[in-house]
């Protein structure tokens, strides 16, 4: 593996800076520098160590004007999305621990407030930083403190649902929130919707601004901006800047000051404008244009791909790819392939995703069938009310989601989905431990928040094949909502390129192997880790059952009747939480039945797990191959 060599004279600026009050005594002609710095030491440890590269290196001079410019940490920065906040990270004092972000007991790739009191609010999931800024804003107000507020929102952000309520709600209590709007045109992909190409056509007059401000500091002067005449000011300022500059904007509509656009790579224009507007009152939008990648020719070429790009060499722009396993399949690749495929045979299939078609690997049909596939924003409520439109019209909207963002969408699910038993395939990427992006994105709820659910049919793959065949049973007529989760990364190798699709009959699980004392029942992935810890036992192999039940609703219960009839001690294996999970239905179901069983669940705790890789963390909650060993080891004695 390529490293580079860290030499401390690299860095000449940036060693001198362990907390912002360091960067604040440096002169403002030494800020290009830090700068530059800054964004060779990102590229550096990423290169090593893989993260959220070209988001934060857009964000680099923005990053450096906040604290050059704000009293941080006493006044408070909200970012969103967090993955471009790793120039944030490295100058408020983990510049030294920056070489441990996302490993396991290492720093976050987030902001998280018990990580350090420069991170304001905890920020993993896009479009919360406006409604979490407000409400930090308007305790201030509150509890008569004078902190600055700033709401960093960017990487298509601003297309979420609740972006738009935080804005609406803004006009309305008062505070003296900054909003900066972070404008890459990028999210992860290429990003869709209106309001992206809005913003891009967004101009504001500089005569106008200077009118604007000369106005605003005479009347404040006279003593004519108290609160109602500062609300008709707001308005009034907003008919001369039509006027002038023969346009207006949805900020302004709501009655919040905007000023842009600037150039965001401009670190003396950005210490000046954020200096000039940092004390007005009311609510206002700074509105800055970035480049994704900036200062890294590859990531700037590509930025979809350098979004988070792995190893690579930084001299080079060359990716290094893993020669481990390097033959066995991505799941989401033979969810793209196999959509393609069953695509081509069925035209009332469509695609919808809430931005993220190269990560979910819808992009393999929207490179084919462009006009079946939808990429509707970071707005995954939308996108399923949206699947349920396609389907009551018809249509058979398979609909990609990411577990962790799922839970966004419950309430559409519940009233606009399950209801209506709408014909919708909602395919969660990403479940169970997703590794280093931690306990915002580890998909560790869906089978409980979805098991509660009427009508819903919810299945887990074992393997490739498996997900094949869950795939093509899906979307076979009048099934009603069919949930179908598998994890992030490689599958075990399991062949299923050209392989005929076969129909898996609704609730029925299936024996893998036969034992003589203890029956195990696994769902989905894990189960491979199920088999080879009983593999491990050798001599006493023969004493464990082991069944892939593949549906978790319905649940199988004829074969549930069959085991309990045979073993009295049960072992149940999910990837999920515990509490309402797989585990507890064949409980339930047991209970229910009268039936002497003893259950014994191994699943995720009731607590939210750390980031890490996903061998680390499996093993430090024991279930690795050898954690499911010892537990089965102890049911024997």
């Amino acid at each position: 593996m390529f490293c580079p060599v860290f030499m401390s004279n690299k860095y000449p600026l940036l060693n001198t800076i362990d907390y912002p009050s360091d960067l604040r005594k440096l002169d403002k002609s030494q800020l290009k520098q830090v700068c530059d710095e800054l964004r060779l030491f990102i590229i550096d440890q990423l290169s090593c160590n893989p993260g959220h590269l070209a988001s934060s290196l857009g964000a680099v001079e923005l990053t450096v004007a906040l604290h050059y410019v704000f009293d941080t940490p006493n006044d408070r920065i909200v970012w969103d999305v967090g993955h471009q906040a790793y120039g944030h990270k490295i100058l408020t004092g983990r510049r030294g621990v920056f070489n441990t972000n996302r490993k396991f007991k290492g720093i976050s790739g987030f902001p998280n407030p018990k990580e350090s009191k420069y991170d304001s609010f905890i920020s993993g999931h896009a479009s919360n930083s406006v409604s979490a800024a407000l409400g930090i804003s308007v305790a201030d107000e509150m509890q008569h403190n004078h902190h600055n507020v700033i709401a960093v929102i960017g990487d298509g952000a601003m297309t979420g649902g609740l972006a738009f309520e935080g804005l609406n709600n803004v006009c309305v209590h008062p505070n003296n929130l900054l909003i900066i709007l972070n404008d890459n045109n990028m999210a992860i992909d290429k990003p869709v919707g209106g309001m992206s190409e809005y913003l891009m056509d967004i101009t504001t007059s500089k005569y106008y601004n200077r009118l604007r401000f000369k106005t605003h500091h005479l009347l404040k002067k006279l003593g004519l901006m108290n609160d109602n005449k500062k609300n008709r000011f707001v308005r009034f300022a907003n008919s001369i800047k039509n006027m002038v500059s023969g346009s207006s904007n949805i900020f302004e509509g709501l009655n919040i000051r905007y000023f842009g656009q600037l150039d965001g790579h401009d670190i003396n224009q950005l210490v000046k404008v954020l200096n000039d507007i940092k004390n007005f009152e009311g609510p206002r939008v700074l509105h800055i244009k970035t480049i994704k990648g900036k200062g890294f020719a590859p990531a700037e070429q590509s930025a979809t791909i350098w979004h988070a790009p792995g190893l690579f060499n930084p001299e080079t722009g060359e990716l290094i790819k893993s020669k481990d396993a390097e033959n066995i399949s991505l799941y989401q690749d033979v969810f793209g392939q196999t959509l393609l495929e069953l695509a081509r045979k069925n035209d009332k299939i469509v695609g919808i995703t809430p931005a993220m078609p190269t990560g979910c690997s819808m992009n393999i049909m929207m490179t084919e069938m462009p006009d079946r596939v939808f990429d509707v924003g970071i707005a995954e409520g939308h996108a399923v009310t949206f699947s349920a439109g396609l389907a009551k019209e018809g249509m058979m909207p398979f609909c990609n989601i990411y577990s962790s963002f799922m839970q966004r969408a419950f309430d559409n699910l519940i009233h606009d989905v399950a209801i209506q038993k709408l014909n919708i395939v909602l395919c969660l990427d990403r479940a169970g431990l997703v590794g280093a992006d931690g306990p915002t994105h580890h998909g560790a709820f869906d089978i409980s928040y979805l098991r509660c659910i009427p009508n819903l049919i919810i299945s887990a793959p074992l393997n490739e094949y498996e997900l094949r065949n869950l795939l093509y049973t899906a979307q076979l007529p009048e099934k009603g909502p069919f949930v179908i989760r598998y994890p992030r990364g490689k599958g075990v190798g399991a062949e299923w390129k050209n392989q005929e699709m076969k129909e898996i009959p609704i609730g029925t699980g299936k024996m893998m192997k036969d034992g003589s004392k203890i029956a195990i029942l696994s769902l989905g992935h894990i189960g491979n880790v199920a088999k080879d810890a009983i593999l491990s036992f050798k001599n006493d192999a023969d004493k464990f059952a082991w069944y892939d039940m593949r549906f978790v609703k319905p649940l199988d219960t004829k074969l549930l009747d069959e085991i309990a009839q045979k073993f009295k001690q049960i072992v149940t294996i999910e990837d999920g939480s515990l509490k309402g999970g797989f585990g507890s239905a064949v409980l339930e179901y047991y209970s229910d039945n009268s039936a002497d069983v003893k259950v014994k669940r191994i699943g995720l705790p009731d607590k939210f797990i750390e980031h890490g890789s996903p061998d680390d963390l499996y093993k430090m909650l024991g279930m690795d191959k050898k954690g499911i060993y010892n537990a089965l080891k102890a049911l024997l004695r």
